[in-house]
């Protein structure tokens, strides 16, 4: 496994560990000017909920690979989006409704999209 493969291992992994639900891979690796090689996105049915995500996102992964995200933003705000930006890999925790508004599989629509089955 590669360092970026384990981290998004660790984020998907965070995630759920919250009942992060919905979640995609959005590869834009072969994608010139992409602004990551890779966004995941996820949701939780709740403000509070996307916020305990992320907190809990960033924990982890200063815990378990020493990394904290160059840049956040949204942990301030409603927390309907919360975007943590670890360079190559973009994480966005949506409400649905703010998912569905932003679509941001569609914007990226000529990447690779993976799908991830719930777990529960």
């Amino acid at each position: 496994m590669t360092i970026a493969t384990d981290t998004r291992e660790l984020i998907i992994d965070a995630i759920r560990d919250r009942k992060g639900r919905s979640i995609s891979i959005v590869d834009m690796s072969d994608i010139p000017g992409a602004s990551a090689r890779s966004f995941i996105i996820a949701e939780g049915n709740s403000t509070t909920q996307v916020g305990a995500i992320a907190d809990h996102l960033r924990e982890r992964l200063l815990e378990d690979a020493g990394t904290k995200p160059f840049n956040s933003d949204g942990m301030r705000d409603n927390s309907e989006w919360i975007v943590l930006d670890y360079g190559d890999i973009w994480v966005h925790i949506f409400l649905p409704e703010a998912r569905r508004r932003y679509n941001l599989e569609e914007l990226w629509n000529d990447a690779v999209i993976t799908d991830l089955p719930d777990l529960d």
